[in-house]
This record gives structure tokens, C-alpha cells and sequence, in this order.
């Protein structure tokens, strides 16, 4: 292979993979593009369970127990407080 072949190739390949005119780089991704052109849609809001409320406020009542004085969190310390605060949301759901 010559090295005129080479660079060809070589560029080639480089201008396939960097072409902005197969993918359009430009456009919004929180954007959902219907039939009538590109208008947002907002997207559904979750609906928070109960279960999930409670669990919320039982990790924020044990993670002090599982971090240190400079509030980062001890070995496992995060694993284990939700552990712990899985725990304690299914006693108090009881």
C-alpha cells in the first residue's frame, strides 16, 4: 500500500466519523419531536408513594449515625444506612 492510499483511507475514515451531516448535533435531547415539527412535551411528573416519603425521611433522621464529623460518609456508611432506613420504613409502615 502506497502512502497516498494510506492518507486516503486515513481521511476518509476521519471524515465519516466527525460528519455532522448524518447526525444533527444540534438539536435539543429534552426535546420530544412530534408530528407537527419539534415542540416540548413535558414529561409526566412521578408520583411519589407513600413508601417512599416515609423511607425519605427515616435515611435523613439515621445518616448522621453513618458519617463522619466532616460529613462524608464512613466505609459502607451509605449501604448501611439504607439498610438501616429500609428497615426502619418497613416497621413504622406496619
Amino acid at each position: 500500500m502506497s502512502s497516498a492510499e494510506w492518507e486516503r483511507g486515513y481521511a476518509a475514515g476521519y471524515h465519516a466519523a466527525h460528519r455532522t451531516d448524518v447526525r444533527d448535533i444540534t438539536t435539543d435531547r429534552g426535546k420530544v419531536v412530534t408530528e407537527k415539527g419539534s415542540r416540548s412535551v413535558a414529561k409526566p411528573k412521578r408520583k411519589v408513594s407513600p413508601y417512599q416519603k416515609r423511607y425519605g425521611k427515616e435515611f435523613k433522621k439515621l445518616e448522621k449515625k453513618y458519617k463522619k464529623k466532616n460529613g462524608s460518609w464512613v466505609k459502607d456508611g451509605f449501604k448501611r444506612c439504607q439498610k438501616a432506613a429500609h428497615t426502619a420504613t418497613r416497621k413504622a409502615m406496619k
